[in-house]
């Protein structure tokens, strides 16, 4: 993978991949504004996939699960300005701001594309990056203030999600894991987002699944990835990144395994129907 970032501080970078493509699975500790100068993203998340490209602007909310992945698209690099929103920052922007109430709902990526007054202020950035001299932390501070009032001026509903600092409390173990298991993530992950120590996560999936986090995770991804190939006639090389596999021919080996044939077998025998 050939990836270069450039860092005008921790929180402001300009990353660009060369490579084919680059798949992660991100739970990301802090709200990520991000804009796009070329290339393409998908972002799988529980209930929503996400495509974006050159000129598009979004935000990601932190301790959300997603599935990213990343595509150098017409001769171009993935490129993209990203700007950390860290709680830190946000904790004292609102010091002295006034919010209504906010609404309980599960944060969701906010789409801002081609905003123009987005775009000014990440475009501004871009001059810096071939700058030898380090950029002055109250500019950087400046910028990252201007970013988020912006997104307060063109989101009335921003707040409900950059003003809360709170950490994962216990949840439902069920409904999550049912919801989230398409994820790679470890297993600490898991229950942090659930509100859980590893220990206490294991002993209460163990409890409520009757099986270990592991087998259960790979059962229930193979049991997608059939019903993907077979009713939705998806391509296993466009299914395996999507439902938490690292590559294909492990994918291959666990499905053959489950199933008694290959992904490509189930596609073929569709093709003779």
């Amino acid at each position: 993978m050939d990836h270069e970032s450039k860092y005008l501080t921790p929180d402001i970078k300009l990353s660009c991949y060369e490579d084919r493509f680059f798949k992660s699975e991100i739970v990301f500790d802090q709200h990520m504004l991000v804009w796009f100068l070329s290339g393409e993203t998908k972002i799988v998340q529980a209930d929503s996939t996400h495509i974006f490209g050159a000129g598009d602007i979004f935000l990601i909310p932190r301790n959300q699960p997603a599935t990213v992945i990343n595509y150098p698209k017409d001769g171009k690099p993935h490129k993209t300005v990203v700007m950390l929103l860290t709680s830190d920052i946000l904790k004292r922007f609102y010091q002295n701001v006034e919010i209504k109430p906010k609404t309980a709902t599960t944060p969701k990526i906010r789409s801002f594309d081609k905003h123009p007054l987005l775009e000014s202020c990440l475009a501004s950035l871009i001059p810096y990056f071939d700058v030898k001299e380090p950029f002055p932390e109250h500019l950087a501070q400046l910028k990252i203030t201007e970013a988020i009032s912006i997104l307060r001026m063109i989101d009335s509903n921003i707040d409900d999600f950059l003003a809360d600092f709170d950490e994962p409390g216990k949840i439902d173990l069920v409904g999550f894991m049912e919801k989230n298991f398409i994820f790679n993530m470890p297993m600490e992950k898991f229950g942090y987002l659930t509100g859980r120590s590893l220990t206490t996560f294991k002993r209460d999936f163990k409890k409520a699944f009757n099986d270990t986090p592991q087998k259960w995770l790979t059962q229930k991804r193979l049991e997608l990835a059939h019903y993907l190939l077979a009713q939705q006639k998806r391509k296993p090389t466009d299914v395996y990144l999507e439902i938490g596999f690292e590559n294909l021919s492990h994918f291959s080996f666990a499905f053959k395994k489950r199933f008694g044939y290959a992904p490509k077998d189930l596609a073929l025998t569709d093709q003779k129907l």
